[in-house]
């Protein structure tokens, strides 16, 4: 099944520069997590807080990262996402991270999601309704 491709837009800001003038490496997970969290809301119509309700949590277990061009200060970017597969516990999300003028890829990867309860910090399946609910 193709999953569906959604963005959000982000505006480099001065303390994500580094002291070779660009973006920092670890900035472009912070750009990930922005993004997820943007759509789960925007996108997905079921926000961070709804899962934290429901005793859910995640993390991510593993994260692949391809650099490709730099990335300085006031660029736009579009962080571009989209769920790959489901397995047990697990999310297994594309991503790829855009400078907006030339839409050239800065970064791209995957990330691993590992669905967690809230109360004992261990991996939990993820339940068939949220599965249906991200499957979009």
């Amino acid at each position: 099944m193709a999953y569906s491709i959604f963005e959000t837009e982000i505006t480099v800001r001065p303390d994500d520069i580094d002291m070779n003038n660009h973006v920092h490496y670890s900035k472009y997970l912070d750009y990930i997590l922005m993004a997820r969290y943007d759509q789960m809301q925007k996108d997905y119509k079921m926000s961070m807080e709804e899962f934290i309700k429901r005793g859910y949590s995640w993390f991510a277990s593993k994260v692949e990262i391809e650099y490709k061009r730099g990335l300085i200060l006031s660029d736009k970017v579009i962080v571009k996402t989209q769920v790959n597969d489901y397995h047990g516990a697990q999310v297994f999300v594309n991503f790829w991270i855009t400078k907006k003028e030339t839409n050239k890829i800065a970064a791209e990867g995957k990330v691993t999601y590992t669905m967690v309860s809230a109360s004992s910090g261990r991996p939990i399946r993820i339940p068939d309704d949220i599965i249906e609910k991200y499957s979009i």
